[in-house]
């Protein structure tokens, strides 16, 4: 696990008209630094959407719909779990959760079974200039092979 880094599972409550699934909840301890923007994207199958990672900002996703494979990898020189990677699934036939990640651990995901709805929340406005980081989805450095989803 990546220091910073929360898997949120969540509850359902279902009944025979279906079910109510809390997200996140101010109250929520992984939840501190608080509400900048709520957004929605769409993904098709295959796509690949690797690497990003904030200087600012905390995010929060929760996959609609859907099956994405997650990796995330700590670019923080002084973190604990600086250059460590973590990997995992989200959405259709996975438990329900939110999984959010601090600035400095670059995201990523490819999307398995498609399309993928997901809903994002981040801690503050959405800034290309000032906050994003695009990483090559290939970079040596990282040396994830998305292909396979091992390390290489």
């Amino acid at each position: 696990m990546i220091e910073g880094v929360f898997l949120k599972e969540l509850a359902n409550h279902a009944d025979e008209r279906g079910f109510f699934r809390e997200l996140i909840r101010v109250d929520d301890g992984f939840f501190s630094e608080g509400f900048g923007q709520l957004s929605h994207s769409m993904v098709n199958q295959g796509v690949l959407k690797a690497w990003h990672l904030h200087k600012l900002q905390t995010q929060w996703n929760y996959v609609v719909s859907g099956l994405l494979k997650v990796a995330l990898y700590d670019t923080r020189p002084g973190s604990p779990t600086f250059r460590e990677t973590m990997e995992f699934k989200a959405g259709d036939g996975q438990p329900p959760l939110v999984y959010s990640f601090p600035p400095g651990v670059a995201h990523g995901y490819r999307c398995a079974a498609g399309p993928v709805h997901i809903f994002y929340v981040t801690s503050g406005k959405y800034d290309p200039e000032g906050d994003e980081v695009r990483i090559p989805p290939d970079d040596q450095e990282i040396g994830y092979d998305w292909r396979s989803g091992d390390k290489k």
